[in-house]
């Protein structure tokens, strides 16, 4: 099943998200389940928040990796919203 993340930043925490960047970006890689992921951004083009599309089994396996990314364990997010997703365009 495919399960939509999307994180909203905490205000002021771009530095935060600068910090565990690279410790995110491994932590997809090493999982496997990322379908796709990207920043959304603000007017000024900086970084607020995230969309990820994951490929798994449950929505339990969803919420665990959430609660697995380095970004949520470093307090950077404001708010997840978790939902199953179904692709239909793309």
């Amino acid at each position: 099943m495919r399960v939509a993340l999307i994180c909203t930043d905490k205000a002021g925490a771009l530095q935060t998200r600068l910090d565990n960047r690279s410790a995110h970006l491994a932590y997809i890689a090493e999982t496997g389940v990322v379908e796709m992921a990207g920043p959304f951004l603000s007017p000024e083009g900086q970084m607020t928040g995230s969309l990820v599309v994951l490929e798994v089994g449950s929505l339990a396996e969803a919420e665990a990796w959430a609660a697995g990314d380095p970004y949520a364990q470093a307090g950077l997010f404001e708010s997840v919203a978790i939902s199953e997703w179904k692709k239909v365009v793309g």
